[in-house]
This record gives C-alpha cells, sequence and structure tokens, in this order.
C-alpha cells in the first residue's frame, strides 16, 4: 500500500532511510513528499525561499537505478543554507551583492552529502552573510517560526530549523559561528548540533574567499532527534584535502552512540554562564529538564567555568573574521550592506595586533578553565539561549531584565561563549513556555567528544519526550493551524 504524504513526512530521518535501505521507499517517494509539503507550509513560513525541486528528481532518480550513489542517507531529500553554494542553483548568501549569482560548483559539504545519498531539494534562508540570530534580509524577507507564526525562527540557520520542525525536510544543513546551528534549535523546537572545529569540512565555499584555518566558524547538522542528527553528521564527517582542519570520522557510527542513551554520571549546570542576565521562565525551564537526569542517577551541581572574558573575547575575534571577509565587500557594494555587517566589518578593520593577540590569549584562559571543569564533570550544561522567541520583526534583543545591550550579537552570549572552546555543543529542546514557545538546552562536551555527547543527549530527550511532537504544522500567533 503507498504511503500518504502525511505518513512519509511524519518519519523520522532514521526511519526513512531505513525504509530507503530496505526497498520500502524509493528516493522518487520522499522527493514527491518533501515538494508536497514544502508547497503546504512555505507561504507560512518562508524558510525554504529557493528550490531546486527538478534537479532533486533527477538525483532521485538516479540514486533508485543505481547509477548514483546511496551512501549513508539513502536518498534522504535535505535542504542546504544559502550561504553554501549548489552547483546550478542560485546561491545569494542572503545578500543583494549576490541576488542573481548562479553557483558553478557546490561547497565541498554539499558535494559530500550528495556522495552520502541525500539529494538537495532547497536552499533554507539566512541573515545576510550569516550576520545576526534573526532570519531576515533585502532578497527573500523574514523567515516565520512554525510554533507561532508571528516569531522569529532565530538564525543564522533560521530556514534551516523551520524547515525540519514543519516537516519540508528531515534533515538540514546550517553553520554556526556564535550560536547559528544551536540558536535555531532553540527557538524551533529542534535539535542542533555545533560540532568539534575540523569534524565536518568547510572547504572553499565563497567566491569572495574563506578562512581555511579559522577555527570559530563550522558547519553542522539540524534534525527532530539526537539519532537523526547523529545520522546526519555521519554523513558529514570526513577527512578532506580542502578543508586543513579537518580529520577522519570515527570507526563507529555515530546513529550507533544515539542509539544507546547513557545518562551521564557528573552534570555541571549553569543558569547564565556567569556573565549575562537569562529569562526567568527560561531558566526555570531548563532547570526542570536537566534535573530529570537525577532520576536516572546523574549528580547535577551548580557549577561552570570562568568565561568572564568571553564577552570581550568573541567580539574580538568575531570583528576580526569580519573585516577578513568582507573588508572587499565594505568597499565596493557599502550602499548594499545591512547596518550590522557594516558595522562588525568596521569594528574589525579598526583593531590593532594588540588587541588581536590579548583576545587569543584570553580565549586560551577560558579553554584551560573548561578543561578544569570537564576533569570532573561529563558535560556543561546551561541554556541555548537568553530569551524564548521574540516577535518576527524584532532585529535583535537589546535588553533582558533591565540590562542593555549595545549590538546586535551580544544577546547570543550563551552560544557564543561556548563557540571560543572549540568544545561540540548541541541544543535539543527542553520544554515549552506558557505561551507555547519552545526554549532550548544546550549541552556541552569536552573536546571531539561527540561520540559521548550524542550518547548522553539521548539520555535527557528519553526523559523529556518532546522529539515525538514532530512535525508540527504552521500556528497562527492564536494556535491556529494555518494548514486547511
Amino acid at each position: 500500500m503507498k504511503s500518504s504524504i502525511r505518513e512519509l513526512i511524519e518519519l523520522s530521518a532514521c526511519q526513512a532511510v531505513d525504509r530507503l535501505r530496505a526497498g520500502e521507499l524509493s528516493p522518487v517517494d520522499l522527493v514527491e513528499a518533501a515538494a508536497a509539503r514544502i508547497e503546504q507550509c512555505e507561504p507560512h513560513l518562508n524558510a525554504l525561499p529557493t528550490r531546486c525541486l527538478e534537479r532533486a528528481r533527477d538525483h532521485a532518480v538516479g540514486i533508485a537505478k543505481g547509477k548514483l550513489p546511496s551512501g549513508a542517507l539513502g536518498g534522504l531529500p535535505i535542504a542546504i543554507k544559502d550561504l553554501n553554494p549548489v552547483a546550478g542553483v542560485r546561491t545569494t548568501y542572503g545578500s543583494r551583492i549576490y541576488a542573481n549569482h548562479i553557483a558553478e560548483r557546490s561547497d565541498v559539504l554539499v558535494e559530500q552529502l550528495e556522495r552520502e545519498g541525500g539529494i538537495v531539494c532547497a536552499k533554507s534562508n539566512t541573515p545576510e552573510f550569516g550576520a545576526g540570530a534573526s532570519t531576515f534580509n533585502e532578497v527573500f524577507g523574514r523567515t516565520h517560526n512554525p510554533w507561532n507564526h508571528s516569531k522569529s525562527v532565530g538564525g543564522s540557520s533560521g530556514g534551516s530549523a523551520a524547515a525540519v520542525a514543519s516537516g519540508e525536510v528531515w534533515l538540514a544543513q546550517g553553520s554556526d559561528l556564535g550560536g547559528s546551528l544551536r540558536i535555531p534549535g532553540s527557538f524551533n523546537g529542534v535539535v542542533g548540533l555545533r560540532p568539534s572545529v575540523g569534524r565536518v569540512p568547510r572547504g572553499l565555499r565563497h567566491p569572495f574567499g574563506t578562512l581555511m584555518f579559522d577555527t570559530l566558524y563550522v558547519e553542522g547538522p539540524i534534525g527532530r532527534s539526537v539519532e537523526d542528527v547523529a545520522l546526519f553528521l555521519d554523513a558529514m564527517a570526513v577527512a578532506h584535502p580542502e578543508e586543513p582542519l579537518s580529520f577522519p570520522p570515527p570507526a563507529t557510527p555515530y546513529r550507533q552512540h544515539a542509539a544507546r542513551p547513557q545518562a551521564p554520571k557528573r552534570v555541571a549546570w549553569s543558569p547564565d554562564l556567569g556573565i549575562t542576565p537569562v529569562d526567568p521562565e527560561v531558566v526555570e525551564i531548563c532547570e526542570r529538564a536537566v534535573r530529570k537526569l537525577e532520576a536516572a542517577g546523574t549528580s547535577v551541581e551548580s557549577a561552570c567555568a570562568d568565561f568572564s572574558q568571553a564577552v570581550d573575547v568573541f567580539q574580538v575575534l568575531r570583528a576580526a573574521f569580519f573585516a577578513a571577509e568582507h573588508e572587499e565587500h565594505l568597499r565596493a557594494h557599502r550602499d548594499l550592506l545591512k547596518d550590522d555587517v557594516i558595522w562588525n566589518t568596521e569594528k574589525g578593520l579598526a583593531l590593532t595586533g594588540g588587541e588581536i593577540g590579548a583576545a587569543e590569549l584570553a580565549r586560551s584562559q577560558i579553554c584551560v578553565s573548561l578543561l578544569e571543569l570537564f576533569a570532573t564533570h561529563d558535560l556543561l550544561v546551561c541554556p541555548t539561549v537568553l530569551v524564548p522567541p521574540f516577535d518576527v520583526e524584532v532585529r535583535y534583543v537589546d535588553e533582558v531584565a533591565g540590562v542593555r545591550f549595545d549590538n546586535y550579537i551580544h544577546w547570543l552570549v550563551l552560544t557564543y561563549a561556548i563557540t571560543l572552546t572549540g568544545c561540540p555543543a548541541i541544543s535539543l529542546p527542553a520544554g515549552f513556555t506558557e505561551s507555547g514557545l519552545p526554549v532550548g538546552i544546550q549541552l556541552i562536551g569536552p573536546h571531539r567528544s561527540e561520540a559521548a555527547l550524542f550518547a548522553m543527549a539521548a539520555a535527557l530527550e528519553a526523559e523529556l519526550g518532546i522529539a515525538q511532537m514532530f512535525p508540527i504544522d504552521p500556528r497562527s500567533a492564536d494556535d491556529r493551524s494555518l494548514i486547511g
């Protein structure tokens, strides 16, 4: 009996891949299901503004006939963030500068995912050059939260997270510098993983140049569950000659670790990393979630590393990153750039060598402090974001608990403080506010500890039971379904 579209989109990524491998489904079936769901949802979400469905259909037929590799994903449709080129497909980087750009070659990660049987069916919306954690740009407009049409999806991988939450695709790729995989995970109630630096190849992804030895920016997966994200990381993780920091994947697939939940023995819980105000409802939801591990024998203790220098350090290093990537854009196309990109690039160009050097030294001190914490604890756990999803028209959070922020990235502090350490971090849904908005909790493990992190995250996920709620139909502000 042929499966309905609803039955197909309700499959987890792992279930869909298992059925593909068993010959119970064809990649063509899933591409058509994704196409139908995208048609239903996109008028309300604007998560996948660029679709390449004919390209996807051709790819699906090639896999079905055995002419193209099926790999770890078996022919599963996926979405790619609009910061990553896909050959022959419009790739804008969310910027008017590249509004009509058609990529000649795919990014090395896209090539890797296609070798593993991923079928690219769409590009997901992002802020201009990924700058900011609310997804809007002057090319495609704003992306809306499937839980509440009036709310932000976060960013910068906001389109990817909304597409996964609503069932437009089973998995979506994203990237993370200051929290761009984890924040959308939190705002959309899905799972986003920031892997260790080098775990996933980045390669030469931009026509305007790429910082190949940068250790702030990573690529990674978004899915509806920990096991789905582990499956996607299995497809992503590879040593690649165009990524000098990349290294080989482990012998045991990550999915196997995620399928065997194991509660941590000792967890360090911090509501604020000691450096920022956090919305009290967010703290309550996250603490209630982490305390559920105590029933499994986990010791949950109030403890944290020293992140006191994190705000200043990240501001400097991010600005240096922007100066390197966007000086030419600023010189040649200032009138087409949003103010936040201009501010961040000019801040970087004004830095001195001494300021950058001091920031690198302070970053090392943060890492040493966290290493000391991991000598006695399996995980550091904190909220993912300071606040629940906010109004979709708001560009960024400028105040929490009476404390004002003077720039567009300060409010990302709970995620970018962790970026500085290079440690893997996963955001999974912890619960919901009284108004029904999702809140994420962030689990951080030691360097290159993704395997153990998946097992521990899966243990908490099982206690919380939220992953079974997906996919969701896009909802209005008064909680009505927007799909007839």
